[in-house]
């Protein structure tokens, strides 16, 4: 390529590029065989050839056909990343993109150029390409075609170039030490980007217009895209508020217009309607003045006024922002909440106020019942994260403003409410429940604590008992947000009573299950317990594996200690809380297990304080620091004070296991004697069966029986009568039995006629004589009163 012969270096342009366009060779030469295409591109790889290709460039600079056809062969070079990765090592980006503006009537310079440069930035190093590119000879060059393309380009390939050069713009503008701002092109993006929605006497875009064509409504959108770019360099701000970019994304937060005459189809102004809003959620928090200037909030609020009418409107839900939006105004809602959402995180009072003042509250209370009555059935991730928004923007609104609080009143509630009661099982669906009930717990702790009217609204409801079913789920990732609602909420002197109320599966109450989350949670933790959950070390009782394995090291006064880090690292704190507000003395419900664990429970803020100290003392040492002799008696005496109630509580534990273990054996005593009581009953009866049957089956035994009941009925008499006693006598005649007879009854409802007598053989039908005579005997025909006479043939 140095050889400074033109025919000889295209000639090497073109081998090169028969290698990716090998043909068939028309005639075979014998004892020969042609390499194949994968053995010569491995070849140029191998060789580094791409780089040869890219420092040669240097040597023509004012010979376009020679620089053509190298750029020719670089652009079947950079197909490949090994390739790509040497000419980046050869600064093929700054090169290349630093001659763009070269002379060229053919235009193929900066076709084939933008073409090399997204291959390097596809198949190799971003972030070096990115570096190479930011300099201001680069960015002049890529401005200067910018502007000719915008300005001049009409062909459907100057577009597509335009739009290419402004995507390769977009990622150099991503570093922020690219000398945009000062090579002016930002100023000039911003211009196009606005020109359109705002009205401007630059002559850069006087007299142009967007088409409706594809490429024309691609480069709208990249130009949303590089104002989210811009407005992460707060150096841009000023240039962002002199192009009035918030006045124009404006423009597109309203209801579309009908029969108006636009540049744009109906899904194409729906599609930049919804980037415009998106693109206002990141750019709107840095210009909080041009928010305001421009009436941000009552834009906003009359659009989602819009969006939760009954107008009749059919989205085309096209694109990524139109997901879940199509033939309804779901889409809208979303990310004009997402805008509102934005605002309020910021904890500007003056936007706050704004927003209230315009009933925004009421508002956004009203739009989310609608969708719980209108879209109840239906389980769609839009709409769960359009409620999850909307809790949020209350949160942000009501927290710290108790006026605010009351305002979101009882309706609000109910609408916590009615999510809190969604099925536990939907928490695992994946649509987007965790979170809605993340924005809802924080919704209860934002805008309901702190308001007594509204916190007994949601006790009457039965709330607390909805979050201790929420924390009976064991699902850790809501437990320490709840706690800590359960600790504000038992301020209130009403809660105490619904806590103690509530039950869960098997009967559980709430001071068993906290003690329980207690045990799970030092279980994680690594917390040494015997089989019992009695205390096994009484100089650290509450000390973790995460403690035991990290060493003091002294520490500023300003830093806290891992001892205080683990007040806030776990939900422990926040259990004692709750049980101390519920009184450790009258927890109901709970086991031998659970008190052993209450000790401890009890006495955490001593065994913290006591954990404190003895980090205290261990930095003295380790700082080698001799402390008076009295801090120092006074030290040792807190020390030995806190190992000495470790000592007391591990007692206390012991005794409570011992006294379990004896009840459990007087238990275990009473049911043996139970079973004991059972088995010999059982036996008795056996042997009253087997007698019975002897007596059934054996006339000897029958007979002894029989002899023993006169025996005993004879015993139970008076051995004189008194006088003027009247005797029954108990035997039945007749009867051959052996067990005693009960009383003999005559039912007189149904005639002996019919039926015939039961006891025609006995004494009793004998001395009982029917009025006929006799003894009770059946009949074959019985004759009914009411029955018509037959006559009877002669």
């Amino acid at each position: 390529m140095i050889i400074p012969s033109s025919e000889l270096r295209i000639q090497i342009c073109k081998c090169i590029i028969d290698f990716y366009h090998a043909e068939p060779p028309k005639q075979h030469i014998t004892g020969y065989q042609q390499a194949s295409s994968s053995y010569k591109i491995k070849m140029a790889e191998v060789g580094g050839l791409a780089k040869i290709m890219v420092q040669s460039l240097v040597l023509f600079e004012n010979q376009l056909v020679e620089k053509l056809w190298v750029l020719k062969t670089l652009q079947h070079l950079s197909a490949s990343e090994v390739n790509c990765t040497l000419m980046v090592k050869a600064q093929a980006a700054s090169g290349i993109c630093a001659h763009l503006n070269d002379p060229d009537p053919s235009g193929q310079l900066l076709f084939r150029s933008s073409e090399i440069l997204w291959n390097l930035l596809e198949k190799s190093s971003k972030e070096e390409i990115i570096q190479q590119l930011s300099n201001l000879e680069c960015l002049l060059a890529l401005k200067k075609v910018f502007k000719n393309l915008f300005t001049r380009g009409l062909s459907h390939y100057d577009r597509q170039l335009r739009n290419d050069i402004l995507v390769i713009t977009t990622i150099i503008s991503q570093n922020p030490g690219a000398p945009m701002i000062e090579c002016g092109f930002t100023r000039d993006l911003i211009l196009f980007a606005t020109f359109n929605e705002v009205k401007s006497q630059n002559p850069l875009v006087k007299g142009l217009k967007f088409s409706n064509s594809y490429e024309d409504f691609e480069l709208k959108k990249l130009l949303f895209n590089i104002i989210v770019t811009f407005c992460k360099d707060l150096s841009t701000i000023q240039l962002l508020i002199d192009g009035k970019v918030i006045l124009a994304l404006f423009t597109y937060v309203k209801k579309p217009e009908k029969h108006k005459i636009v540049e744009w189809s109906a899904a194409q102004y729906e599609e930049l309607q919804l980037h415009a809003i998106a693109t206002l959620s990141s750019v709107a928090p840095f210009l909080i003045d041009e928010y305001m200037l421009y009436q941000g909030n009552a834009h906003v609020l009359a659009f989602l006024e819009w969006c939760d009418s009954e107008d009749s409107f059919f989205s085309h839900g096209n694109s990524f922002h139109g997901t879940g939006g199509r033939g309804n105004k779901f889409a809208q809602m979303r990310y004009s909440l997402r805008l509102l959402r934005a605002m309020v995180y910021l904890e500007h009072e003056t936007i706050h106020k704004d927003l209230c003042e315009k009933r925004a509250i009421q508002q956004l209370i009203g739009i989310f019942k609608n969708i719980i009555s209108k879209y109840n059935d239906k389980e769609e991730a839009i709409l769960l994260e359009i409620q999850s928004d909307i809790l949020l923007i209350l949160s942000g609104l009501c927290e710290h403003h108790i006026p605010r609080k009351e305002i979101f009143g009882t309706e609000g509630v109910d609408i916590i409410l009615h999510v809190m009661k969604t099925d536990p099982k939907k928490l695992q669906s994946g649509l987007g429940y965790n979170v809605l009930l993340f924005s809802t717990l924080d919704s209860i702790w934002c805008c309901i604590l702190g308001c007594y009217p509204s916190e007994d609204y949601f006790l009457e409801k039965e709330g607390i008992f909805l979050l201790l079913d929420l924390m009976a789920l064991n699902q850790k990732k809501f437990c320490n947000l709840i706690l800590g609602i359960m600790v504000e909420f038992c301020d209130n002197p009403k809660t105490v009573a619904y806590v103690n109320a509530w039950r869960g599966k098997k009967d559980q109450t709430a001071a068993s299950l906290l003690i329980k989350l207690w045990r799970k949670e030092e279980k994680e933790l690594g917390v040494k317990r015997d089989k019992h959950g009695k205390i096994v070390d009484t100089k650290k009782p509450l000390f973790t594996s995460f403690q035991e394995e990290q060493k003091i090291t002294p520490l500023p006064a300003n830093c806290p200690t891992i001892a205080v880090m683990d007040v806030a690292e776990n939900i422990r704190a926040k259990i004692y809380a709750v049980l101390g507000k519920l009184d450790f003395e009258n927890l109901p419900g709970l086991s031998a297990e659970d008190f052993v664990t209450l000790c401890i429970i009890h006495r955490y803020l001593d065994f913290k304080i006591g954990e404190i100290w003895n980090e205290i003392y261990e930095e003295i040492k380790l700082e080698k620091l001799r402390p008076v002799t009295t801090d120092k008696k006074i030290l040792e005496s807190i020390i030995t004070a806190s190992e000495n109630i470790g000592k007391m509580v591990a007692s206390l534990q012991s005794e409570m296991i011992e006294s379990q273990a004896c009840q459990d054996v007087q238990n275990e005593q009473k049911v043996y004697t139970k079973v004991q009581a059972t088995h010999k009953q059982r036996e008795l009866a056996n042997k009253s069966w087997e007698y019975f049957l002897a007596r059934t089956s054996n006339v000897k035994t029958l007979k002894k029986a029989k002899r023993l009941q006169e025996k005993g009925i004879e015993s139970s008499r008076y051995s004189e009568h008194p006088p003027n006693a009247v005797f029954h006598p108990t035997d039945i005649k007749g009867l051959h039995t052996t067990v005693p007879s009960g009383g003999v009854v005559t039912v007189e409802s149904t005639p002996a006629l019919l039926v015939g007598g039961p006891l025609a053989d006995t004494d009793i039908a004998l001395k009982k004589l029917p009025i006929r005579g006799g003894a009770l005997q059946r009949v074959k025909a019985v004759k009914t009163v009411n029955e018509p006479e037959k006559s009877v043939p002669a």
